[in-house]
C-alpha cells in the first residue's frame, strides 16, 4: 500500500478538509435513497483519509472536470473515503490448490434458509415477477435465483461503505494481482460512476453500504450496472435497489434482456458423453456456446431432453467435484445454451450460474410450480 502522506497538501485540499469537518456539500431537493446503515462506528485515524492523498485529490479534480461536477463536492466525497485494509487482500485470486467442487459450492447456496426466503420473496412479488417476465422475457425463477444467491433476498447486502470500498480499489488495488492494471482501471470507472450517480440522484455518497467490491442493493449492482440497467419498476419516480423489491425485479430482468436473454430457451440440457468424446475440443471454448447440436454430437456429446434439436449453439460445461481420481468425484457435464451464458454475464462462473438456476428451481418446486 502506498503511504498516506500529509506532505504537499494544496490549499484546495485543506479547504476540502474544512468542508469535511463542517459537513458541507450540495443538497438535492429530490428524495434521497437511504439504505440501511451500520450503527455506531469508531474515529478514523487521519492518516487513513483519502483527503490526505495527493493522488486521490488529483483524481477528484480530473473527475470533476470530465464529468462536469462541482470540484469541491467531489473532493469532499473522495476526501471522506477511508482506506479499508482488508479489501485489497480480498481482491487477490485464491491460491492454486485442489480441484473445484461443485457439490460443495452448490451447498453454500441451495439450503433451506434460502429456499424458504425465496418462497416468501416470490409470494410477496408474484404479480411483479409475472410483469417482469411479460416485459423482459425472463422467468421468475431466474430473477428469484439471482437475488437469493446474491443477498438472500436482502438479508446480506454488505457492510462496507461503498465510497470506502471503491476508493480503496481505485487508489490501492493490490499490484500483485495478475490483472492489476485492468482491474484498477475498472474500479476507477466504478468510482466515477458512483459519484456521478450520487450527484444526479441526490444520494448521499457517504450513506450506501455494499460489498467489499462496491456492489449495491439486493441484486448487488456495481455503479455502472445501476446506471445502465437499473429501472424504476414500481413507478414511484426513483430507483431504489435496497428497499423496492419491484425495482430489484425489474432491474435484474432488464439486465438479462440487455445481455441477450432469449424467452423460452432452456438454460441447459443434460448431456451424455461417448467413451471417445473429443473432450479437449469440446471444452476449449469453456462456457461460450460454440457448437451446433450436430457438431456437438459429432464430437461425442449428445444433449438430451430435446437438446438435439436446440435452435442455437451449445457449450460443454464441466462442473468438477474435487479430485477426479477419487471414486465418486467424477465431474458433471451439461450442455449450456446462450441463456446459460447470459447468466454468467452477472458473474463469470459456470458454478455461479448453476447455483442461480438450481436455487430458482428449488424455490419454484417449493411454490408448487
Amino acid at each position: 500500500m502506498r503511504s498516506l502522506s500529509r506532505r504537499g497538501l494544496s490549499g484546495l485540499a485543506l479547504s476540502t478538509l474544512f468542508l469535511i469537518a463542517a459537513g458541507a456539500g450540495p443538497r438535492s431537493a429530490s428524495a434521497q435513497i437511504r439504505p440501511k446503515r451500520a450503527e455506531g462506528g469508531t474515529r478514523v485515524p487521519d492518516d487513513q483519509l483519502y483527503a490526505l492523498r495527493d493522488d486521490a485529490m488529483r483524481f477528484a479534480d480530473d473527475l470533476a472536470a470530465r464529468r462536469g461536477l462541482d470540484p469541491l463536492w467531489v473532493r469532499n466525497a473522495i476526501g471522506q473515503a477511508v482506506f479499508l485494509r482488508n479489501v485489497p487482500r480480498l481482491m487477490l485470486p485464491p491460491a492454486r490448490g485442489g480441484a473445484k467442487n461443485w457439490r460443495v459450492y452448490r451447498s453454500r447456496f441451495i439450503d433451506p434458509v434460502r429456499i424458504r426466503a425465496g418462497v416468501d420473496f416470490w409470494q410477496r412479488n408474484q404479480a411483479t415477477l409475472a410483469r417482469a417476465q411479460s416485459q423482459f422475457g425472463v422467468p421468475p425463477e431466474i430473477v428469484v435465483g439471482i437475488v437469493g444467491v446474491e443477498t438472500i433476498y436482502g438479508r446480506n447486502v454488505g457492510n462496507f461503505r461503498v465510497i470506502d470500498a471503491l476508493a480503496t480499489l481505485t487508489f490501492d488495488f493490490p499490484p500483485q494481482h495478475p490483472r492489476a492494471q485492468a482491474r484498477q482501471a475498472f474500479f476507477q470507472d466504478e468510482l466515477e460512476q458512483f459519484l456521478t450517480l450520487c450527484q444526479r440522484t441526490g444520494m448521499d455518497p457517504m450513506s450506501p453500504l455494499g460489498s467489499y467490491a462496491g456492489a449495491m442493493g439486493l441484486p448487488q449492482f456495481m455503479p455502472s450496472s445501476w446506471v445502465k440497467y437499473a429501472i424504476d419498476f414500481d413507478g414511484d419516480g426513483r430507483i431504489d435497489l435496497w428497499n423496492s423489491e419491484a425495482d430489484v425485479i425489474g432491474s435484474v430482468a432488464n439486465y438479462f434482456r440487455a445481455f441477450g436473454w432469449q424467452p423460452g430457451m432452456p438454460t441447459h440440457y443434460p448431456v451424455r458423453l461417448s467413451s471417445d468424446a473429443q473432450m479437449d475440443t469440446l471444452l476449449a471454448p469453456d462456457i461460450l456456446p460454440s457448437f451446433s447440436p450436430e457438431s456437438f454430437m459429432a464430437k461425442g456429446a449428445t444433449p438430451l431432453n430435446g437438446g438435439a434439436t436446440h435452435p442455437g449453439k451449445l457449450a460443454l460445461v464441466e462442473l468438477q467435484n474435487g479430485d477426479p481420481s477419487v471414486p465418486g468425484n467424477e465431474p458433471q457435464y451439461i450442455a449450456g445454451t446462450d441463456n446459460f451464458y447470459v447468466i454468467t454475464r452477472y458473474n463469470w462462473s459456470s458454478y455461479y450460474a448453476m447455483s442461480v438456476i438450481d436455487l430458482g428451481n428449488e424455490v419454484a418446486r417449493a411454490m408448487g410450480r
